[in-house]
């Protein structure tokens, strides 16, 4: 039998490729202000993002290194070597001390621009936890607290970063409005949200946003959110209202999408169809529970295996899990594991999920792994072992299952992050 993790991780690094900040940035990068460029970058490409500006102005175009300003807040274990630009690693999924101390000084450097500056916003995956900017009366553990119920409860991104724009000084076009004052506020993102959302990558800074404090409070109740009665109050303060569509913060502010997941998820099936695989493209915007997907896509897989096909069935997105046990994971290893169960009568079909980011779930740590690989190998050690799928997946425990079996994808920080990549070759 052939080996198809060669084939699986050469999918997945093209999709990173086709979204890495060093080869993509330069080309939408505006042109030269009169005076400086205030470069604010948060997300986990932030620092390999605002390297890549450096590169432009300062060795293709010239710029005197005194124009060119700004703060990169990223992910821990995810800085690049940079020259004019501060980077400083702050908390992910969980924002810290350090994120609050990255969104504090971009928010002032903001403030600081002037008619003839530029504020020039590079946004990633990641950036909504990196800039932690509790609203007034809200502490950081109790923004910590609500990001911890968000992260448990199941809800999509789309619905965590609504509640997150309401509680916060910087999200949900805040920080357009900080830099108001400046000549003009151009952001620059790579999308991880479904269907690209401007308001929903990185919470939307520099955007209009169409969510309002009753969505944020309809969110808390309908997933019964544990949450300090001070967050609670903030979200019927008036006053934590994000911006929306007319407000003048916008009126010189241009926002482009530079990477997309669509484009990440077709440089995959390019790789897939040059090995001689038909393709089932299931979509770039796919949500929902990890494990319920999974069993979903099992069965196409099942119904190609009867029928004789050789097929990719790929998908990108980003799923979610319903914590119920006390294991450790994250949603493309949970489905990574729920394709085990269904898949391990099957040695000839495998399967690669994990998060262009690098890191899937995991405890915030550099080292932790991107996803997860099955194939016969997989079953095989499953049996040895006398593992069983089914009670990990209960427990939640994805992460203890794949090193037990050795089918963890560990890739280190990619530096950019176009949500997940799926992949099942029959």
């Amino acid at each position: 039998m052939t080996d198809q993790r060669p084939l699986l991780r050469a999918m997945f690094d093209a999709a990173v490729a086709a979204a890495h900040p060093d080869s993509i940035l330069a080309a939408h990068l505006p042109p030269l202000p009169p005076g400086r460029i205030i470069c604010l970058a948060a997300g986990k490409g932030a620092a390999a993002m605002a390297a890549a500006a450096e590169r432009h102005y300062l060795d293709a175009l010239g710029l005197a290194s005194s124009r060119l300003i700004g703060i990169a807040t990223t992910r821990h274990g995810h800085r690049v070597p940079t020259r004019a630009i501060e980077v400083i690693e702050a908390g992910h999924p969980m924002p810290d001390a350090e994120g609050l101390r990255g969104a504090e000084a971009s928010l002032r450097l903001a403030e600081s621009a002037t008619a003839d500056d530029l504020l020039l916003v590079l946004l990633s995956g990641g950036g909504s936890a990196n800039w932690i900017l509790p609203a007034e009366d809200i502490t950081l553990a109790q923004k910590q607290q609500t990001t911890r119920a968000l992260l448990r409860s199941g809800a999509p991104i789309g619905e965590v970063n609504t509640v997150r724009k309401h509680l916060s000084r910087i999200k949900g076009g805040r920080l357009a409005r900080a830099g108001a004052r400046a000549a003009g506020i151009v952001t620059l993102a790579i999308s991880d949200v479904p269907r690209d959302e401007p308001s929903a990558i990185a919470s939307g800074p520099t955007v209009p946003d169409p969510t309002t404090l009753a969505d944020a409070r309809a969110l808390v109740a309908r997933y019964a959110l544990d949450i300090d009665d001070a967050v609670r109050a903030a979200l019927h303060d008036p006053r934590n209202e994000s911006c929306k569509p007319g407000d003048p913060a916008f009126a010189r502010a241009r926002f482009d999408i530079i990477a997309r997941p669509r484009q990440s998820l077709d440089a995959a099936i390019q790789v897939a169809r040059e090995a001689g695989y038909a393709i089932v493209d299931l979509g770039a915007d796919l949500e929902g529970e990890a494990r319920d997907v999974a069993a979903a896509h099992a069965k196409l897989a099942r119904d190609a295996r009867a029928a004789g096909k050789r097929l990719a069935i790929l998908s990108g997105g980003e799923l979610t899990v319903t914590v119920r046990g006390l294991g450790r994971g994250g949603p493309n290893q949970e489905y990574a594991l729920a394709l085990a169960m269904h898949l391990k009568d099957l040695p000839d079909v495998a399967a690669l999920a994990a998060d262009t980011d690098g890191a899937d779930g995991g405890a915030g740590n550099a080292t932790d792994p991107a996803g997860a690989l099955i194939d016969a190998q997989t079953f095989a050690r499953m049996d040895s072992l006398k593992l069983d799928p089914a009670a990990a997946l209960a427990d939640n425990d994805a992460t203890a299952f794949f090193e037990a079996t050795g089918d963890l994808l560990v890739t280190g920080p990619t530096l950019t992050n176009v949500n997940d990549i799926r992949v099942i070759l029959v």
